[in-house]
């Protein structure tokens, strides 16, 4: 609004290209140090940074200050927002101790940000009325510190990191997250099909108004209209998928998701009569619903957690790049097909993709549902059970599948040791100094005191049934028990209980 009265539409696009170059830009190097330091600080400065720029921004325009500030304020406010949102996903799965939990957070997350989308820019409307553009800024600025307030009290176990590097790597650290689209490409493939509905959502962008003012004649307030069918159609369905998303097929829910961002296109170029209109943009937000639970969870689990927040940055600097240049083809599209035939043709482009990559969405779901399989065994052990979900996640990649017939040693008393293991299936029988002293069940774990003090086994197991087990090795079981304090502290209680059970003879 400030934008607009200053200088009209020119002048609100000059700013709105102001603030999203910079952000794109600066994105990938910002989350570069939520990947260096605590992610929930990261957070709490770019709470306090868009705090003092809207805050600023609020008392340059009271006091009748030049826009200039005003402007600049906007687009340091911006990039803070920008470096929250990638932050924030490489946080969450660290909150969490399973995929359900991550899933089902996630699911939250859409359902706050679809009603945000629908409230904000009704209570900004509502300010703007009452008070003026400057109690806008100030809303801003104290939601800002507001939520610094509630990450300050966040309490988690955070991921080791290491000692930092110097500054001048950041910029080379913030390429890694690049690589890493390459490197784990099912993440790429994702956030591939993630940016197709980007470009279709630079498509609506253009359309939203063009289907209000010249096909439907709707006006100004149809605008608003169909950009409210689409915050309802978002809110509805992130209320469904809270009672229907269990955490698996994702792969395959993000991909209708973006099929759902693109047929309602079509569908309004072949039927423009307003209540299609309405229940395709209605469709359209329930397609966003279902992309974002997909993104913001599959992702976290197919890159290595040193790296999320680097991914999620990228993520969101290509999202503005393709936003960008989907709202750039419109317009030629329509000069070249008119309204409806450029609705029927660019609406077909995001489902297309989908249907192209069908298939490896499918095998990322069943790899997906594999891993939660071993993950749902793994935190039947004590020891793992403390463990935050990427550090269980990336614990159950690595599991070695091992069968023993009945009556075989898994491994023997003086053995050196080198792995841990579960059961899967099937009971093993505990053997010190030839004495049988318990029997263990599917479910328990066994290896671990030879690993953690870097003794000899100090008992045998035998298989009294055919065995299934997970099998670990010590690198990893070390990393996952000892980098996590209350993982230890479970380890520790362990071994003192099982050396108090049995003192093997020396």
């Amino acid at each position: 609004m400030v934008a607009f009265h200053d200088g009209g539409v020119e002048t609100v696009a000059l700013v709105a290209l102001a603030r999203t170059a910079p952000a794109a830009l600066l994105t990938p190097v910002g989350t570069a140090f939520a990947d260096r330091f605590a992610r929930d600080r990261v957070l709490v400065w770019t709470c306090l940074i868009r705090a003092a720029a809207t805050g600023g921004a609020a008392a340059v325009l009271a006091l009748g200050g030049p826009k200039l500030p005003i402007y600049g304020l906007a687009v340091v406010a911006t990039v803070a927002f920008r470096l929250f949102r990638p932050a924030h996903s490489a946080l969450l799965p660290g909150l969490c101790k399973t995929p359900f939990e991550l899933s089902s957070a996630n699911v939250v997350r859409g359902l706050l940000d679809s009603v945000s989308t629908l409230l904000g820019p009704l209570v900004a409307a509502l300010l703007l009325e009452l008070s003026g553009p400057a109690s806008v800024f100030v809303t801003s600025a104290l939601l800002s510190l507001a939520s610094a307030a509630l990450l300050f009290r966040l309490s988690y176990a955070a991921p080791p990191r290491g000692l930092p590097q110097p500054l001048r790597l950041i910029a080379h650290e913030a390429v890694d997250g690049f690589r890493a689209l390459a490197r784990y490409r099912d993440a790429g493939l994702l956030i591939g099909l993630a940016l197709a509905q980007s470009l279709t959502q630079g498509f609506f962008y253009v359309f939203v108004v063009a289907l209000a003012f010249e096909q439907l004649g709707m006006g100004a307030a149809g605008v608003g209209l169909l950009v409210a069918a689409l915050g309802a159609g978002a809110v509805a369905s992130s209320l469904g998928a809270s009672a229907f998303v269990t955490g698996r097929r994702l792969a395959a829910l993000e991909g209708i998701g973006v099929i759902l961002w693109g047929l309602p296109l079509t569908l309004s170029g072949a039927l423009p009569y307003e209540p299609v209109v309405l229940g395709s943009m209605c469709v359209l937000g329930v397609g966003n619903a279902l992309v974002d639970i997909g993104l913001h969870t599959l992702p976290a689990r197919l890159v290595p957690e040193e790296l999320l927040a680097r991914v999620f940055g990228v993520k969101a600097s290509l999202t503005a790049l393709s936003i960008a240049i989907g709202s750039g083809i419109t317009p030629l599209a329509i000069d070249l097909l008119g309204i409806r035939g450029a609705l029927a043709v660019l609406g077909l482009v995001a489902p297309a993709l989908a249907a192209l990559v069908w298939r490896r969405l499918q095998a990322i779901d069943a790899k997906i549902a594999h891993r939660d399989d071993e993950i749902a065994v793994l935190n039947r052990i004590a020891i793992f059970r403390p463990l935050p979900m990427p550090a269980i996640d990336e614990l159950a990649s690595h599991v070695d599948k091992v069968d023993v017939a009945a009556g075989q040693e898994v491994f023997h008393q003086g053995d050196h040791g080198d792995r841990f293991y579960v059961i899967e299936n099937g009971e093993a029988e505990v053997f010190g100094d030839g004495q049988l002293i318990r029997t263990l069940r599917s479910g328990e774990g066994f290896g671990e005191i030879a690993l953690l003090h870097d003794m000899l086994r100090t008992t045998t197991i035998r298989a009294r049934t055919a065995l299934r087990l997970f099998s670990l090795d010590r690198r990893h079981f070390l990393s996952a028990v000892t980098d996590y304090e209350s993982s230890e502290r479970e380890a520790d209680a362990l071994v003192l209980d099982r050396l108090s059970a049995f003192n093997p003879a020396h």
